[in-house]
């Protein structure tokens, strides 16, 4: 007997339009009705070395299709637990536009895009991009209550100014901090020599932010990671790929060594959606072509697609973690 999902189209990965998931495209940004909107932020102006994140989002969309078999969710034999059942609509709203040299118009379309999807009260996953186009998701919160910033990354990103700059992917941390909406920041995987000195770190800490290294992390462990971010704290994650070690990530601008394994990242944002509302998701800094594998931007679209399997797992059990919960 044939099982349902082998009716109609096998609609293999490699088959079809390469949205997220192959999730519905949506083109009408004032007719997103779901519970996930995927918004490309395809800009890379802000980068102080190797560019190329312009093209993450596309590639990410590319390696999202691997787990996209058309089966009704992803069984986790380990949790014993389905995520992403068919319960959960997920959409593709496609790209922010992005105008070349201009870094205050593109931010500005990338803002309008997030806001869009806040106001369709679906959660919103920004695929970098560089990591300066934090700074407009950030901004989209304005007015919609306080959040804590969980940022997983190998640099801290609290620069001030440089030479006038403020809007580059060395300063998103700093700009994130400055809303009076932002409550704090965990900054989370920082090492090595940073794109920040040290009057950064002091700036940060002032500012409120808890600051931890990765061998600091493992250390806790993921749990003791997760509750060191402030109990009822409504959480936007911000994911900088180089935050991974480059023996699994190698596809970024700015790679750093002593970075993150898989699982490290993972079991922290799965204790961290247990306990908390995470309101917005943005992954930044992929660079496909820096890794002629594939495999930085499939570690991308893996760890997004598990994060959104826990955040409504999370919710379907409490309540409390549901919008308006």
């Amino acid at each position: 007997m044939a099982h349902g999902y082998e009716s109609g189209r096998l609609d293999l990965p490699f088959v079809g339009i390469a949205t997220f998931g192959k999730r519905p495209y949506i083109q009408n940004w004032d007719a997103i009705n779901a519970d996930v909107a995927v918004l490309g932020a395809p800009f890379d102006f802000g980068t102080q070395w190797r560019s190329g994140a312009r093209f993450g989002p596309r590639s990410i969309r590319e390696a999202s299709t691997l787990f996209s078999f058309g089966h009704a969710g992803a069984y986790d034999h380990e949790d014993d637990a389905t995520y992403l059942g068919g319960d959960v609509r997920i959409v593709d709203i496609g790209d922010a536009d992005i105008i070349h040299t201009d870094t205050v118009k593109s931010h500005a379309n990338i803002k309008h895009g997030v806001q869009k999807i806040l106001a369709a009260g679906a959660l919103p996953v920004v695929l970098g991009g560089d990591h300066s186009i934090n700074i407009p998701c950030i901004d989209a919160f304005e007015g919609r209550g306080p959040i804590h910033v969980l940022q997983i990354d190998a640099h801290l990103d609290f620069v001030d100014e440089r030479h006038g700059v403020r809007f580059g992917h060395g300063s998103p941390m700093r700009r994130a901090a400055e809303k009076d909406y932002v409550t704090g920041l965990t900054q989370v995987g920082i090492r090595n020599v940073s794109s920040t000195a040290k009057e950064g770190y002091d700036a940060a800490r002032e500012m409120g932010s808890d600051i931890l290294s990765v061998r600091q992390a493992r250390a806790l462990g993921p749990k003791g990671v997760a509750e060191r971010i402030p109990g009822g704290a409504r959480v936007y994650v911000t994911i900088d790929i180089d935050a991974f070690c480059p023996s699994i990530a190698p596809g970024t601008g700015t790679p750093s060594h002593g970075g993150f394994q898989y699982y490290d990242v993972l079991e922290l944002l799965q204790a961290v959606a247990r306990e908390h509302d995470i309101v917005g998701i943005d992954l930044v800094e992929v660079a496909p072509d820096y890794d002629q594998s594939g495999s930085t931007q499939i570690l991308a679209a893996q760890v997004l697609l598990n994060l959104l399997g826990f955040i409504f797992a999370a919710r379907a059990a409490n309540p409390a973690l549901r919008p308006g919960g």
